[in-house]
């Protein structure tokens, strides 16, 4: 049996669609994976941040918790947004503007432990630099405690 023209055309545009059904799907599931958020110390003490999954923390790294092992490499630190703390594990050599008391931002996930196990740590550039979310997390951190340290009167 021979294919007339027409069938032959809607088979093609048929062909085509599927194609490209399949490379939309292709695009798509590689933006979900490589797609990372930003969440504060805060909501990830509540539980907000995904499990399994790779996200950023960031606040401020906490006075007096820089911590170096012995081999050189592994630090250990907590990050704050000045209400709620968080300790990080990073294996790799540090920004050089990386310092207790200034912001950073870490990539990687949150251990069962509950210690968050960067894979990336990101510091600020100078005084007048903060990453927009770290910025908003720490003065959402700041009137959340204001607000909990005023005392309504009789």
């Amino acid at each position: 049996m021979v294919m007339k023209r027409r069938h032959k055309r809607i088979a093609f545009i048929v062909l085509g669609l599927c194609v490209l059904g399949i490379a939309a799907a292709l695009a798509l599931s590689a933006f979900q994976q490589n797609l990372v958020f930003f969440f504060s110390p805060s909501q990830v003490v509540a539980k907000e941040a995904p499990v399994g999954r790779t996200f950023r923390v960031g606040g401020l790294v906490e006075k007096g918790s820089l911590d170096r092992d012995n081999d050189g490499l592994t630090t250990r630190f907590v990050v704050t947004d000045t209400a709620k703390s968080i300790p990080v594990v990073y294996k790799g050599i540090l920004p050089d503007l990386f310092k207790e008391g200034r912001g950073c931002v870490a990539q990687g996930h949150i251990g069962t432990d509950g210690v968050f196990y960067a894979d990336q740590v990101l510091a600020k550039h100078d005084e007048n630099y903060m990453p927009p979310q770290a910025g908003q997390a720490i003065d959402a951190a700041k009137h959340e405690k204001e607000a909990a340290k005023t005392v309504v009167g009789p």
